[in-house]
């Protein structure tokens, strides 16, 4: 009867620290622990600290490169590549943001490419709601695609034990989400009414209220130049974290004498992660003006505390209720996942939707997994459901490309879920997934 109540807890301050928003999903999360530790006396669980450092790591990176102009830099690139194909922005958009996010390794970069995909649609007289739609649930494939997105970060820290490296989760992941964007590009494609012959778009034009908006300023002279060396500095930087990955025996071997004995050890591909991230970040400050000032004022720093926070609380609070329910969890459902491998996927699908964060589910969930004893290939095939962000419309990028759309085609419908991202969203986690699944067991067995 317990393990029910304290289960109702921890969904409890999950559903309440979610609806809160922001850093409430870490902060109510400790409310939950208070109550475990100090009043239901359960062992304390522990936070991912390795993953949480690759985070901070990647973060700080990510917010040098804004510093110093690089994002504006490449959201500049993929803007001319949609302006100058305006009517195949419908199949380019969704390509091209799934790229950036990918590269880049973060989604903030669609806040600024939305707009343009937004503006290119409507001069080219093609429905903003299919390249916009199509164009958000690739981001959210990109994301998790990334070497140095915070999910996959997450991942490679948890699947170290079982010797399951970035490498072969991207050799998995990034064909199964490259494929699902497609697909899920191809169920919108010809959504809907053409744009001059829909009403909402007929009455808006009729009353005026559609204007022309103003494009991002070109970046020039030193700061094109100081943009584009931060880009270079973290594209490589990202190689060599890629690099190791592939080549292991490139990590550093190290002697350290301990207790009178001088044991040989290997640098750790979390540690690793985060020493060439760190140093990335240090380059772009030294050699091309990364404001330190701006870098933690900027939007890239601010997101990431916001995951950061989420991610200790969420996590910990999940370590503490698995830690003191182990036995009860893994003989309840241990046989139903190793018959119905599938379960364990649709669990990483709805925790996502309710934590609004691939990385957080990663971390709850993962460790689960592992102590159920689940295979890495079914981890790693997994792991391309985490992307149930776009169920609800109350997420960042999908209430942002709503209110960009100025004629009214992308929207939230009447009955909540009957939005424009539903099809596009259930057609790519849902191929992504079993493509991925068919992979990993391929790749990893």
């Amino acid at each position: 009867m317990l393990l029910w109540v304290e289960l109702a807890l921890l969904l409890l301050c999950i559903v309440i620290g979610a609806r809160i928003g922001g850093i409430g999903l870490g902060t109510i999360s400790g409310i939950g622990l208070v109550i475990y530790v100090f009043v239901f006396r359960m062992p304390p669980g522990s936070p991912p600290g390795t993953v949480l450092g690759m985070i901070i790591a990647v973060i700080t990176a990510l917010a040098a490169m804004q510093a110093a102009g690089g994002l504006d830099y490449l959201i500049g690139i993929a803007g001319k590549i949609l302006a100058g194909n305006p009517r195949q922005v419908t199949f380019l958009a969704p390509l091209v943001t799934y790229v950036l996010v990918l590269v880049s390794g973060t989604q903030h970069v669609v806040y600024a490419l939305l707009p343009v995909i937004a503006e290119v649609s409507r001069k080219a007289g093609v429905r903003p709601e299919r390249p916009l739609s199509a164009s958000v649930t690739a981001s959210m494939n990109g994301i998790i695609a990334s070497p140095i997105g915070a999910a996959t970060v997450a991942l490679v820290g948890l699947l170290a034990g079982v010797n399951v490296g970035l490498p072969q989760i991207l050799l998995v992941i990034i064909p199964a989400t490259l494929i699902s964007t497609v697909l899920a590009t191809l169920s919108v494609a010809w959504r809907g009414a053409e744009l001059a012959d829909d009403p909402e778009y007929q009455r808006r034009v009729a009353e005026g209220t559609i204007t022309d908006v103003a494009g991002q300023k070109a970046l020039e002279g030193v700061a094109l130049r100081r943009a584009i060396g931060s880009c270079v500095v973290f594209l490589v930087a990202i190689l060599v974290v890629v690099g190791i990955g592939l080549f292991p025996q490139a990590r550093p071997v190290y002697e350290q004498l301990i207790e009178g004995v001088t044991e040989t050890g290997q640098v750790e591909m979390g540690r690793a992660i985060m020493i060439i991230m760190l140093a990335a970040a240090g380059v772009m400050m030294v050699f091309f003006k990364a404001s330190p000032e701006a870098a933690v004022k900027g939007s890239i720093m601010k997101g990431g505390l916001v995951a950061l926070i989420s991610i200790l609380g969420v996590s910990w609070l999940g370590s503490s209720f698995f830690e003191g329910n182990q036995q009860a969890i893994v003989g309840g459902i241990s046989s139903a996942i190793q018959s119905h491998p599938w379960v364990f996927a649709v669990g990483l699908f709805a925790l996502s939707v309710l934590l609004f964060s691939q990385a957080a589910t990663v971390v709850t969930l993962v460790p689960v997994g592992l102590a159920l004893g689940l295979s890495a290939p079914l981890l790693v095939g997994a792991y391309a459901a985490v992307n149930g962000l776009f169920f609800l419309p109350t997420y960042g990028t999908v209430l942002a490309a709503v209110s960009f759309d100025q004629t009214g085609t992308t929207k939230v419908g009447k009955y909540l879920l009957n939005h424009s991202f539903m099809r596009p969203g259930l057609v790519a986690t849902v191929s992504a997934t079993v493509v991925a699944m068919v992979l990993a067991r391929w790749l990893l067995a």
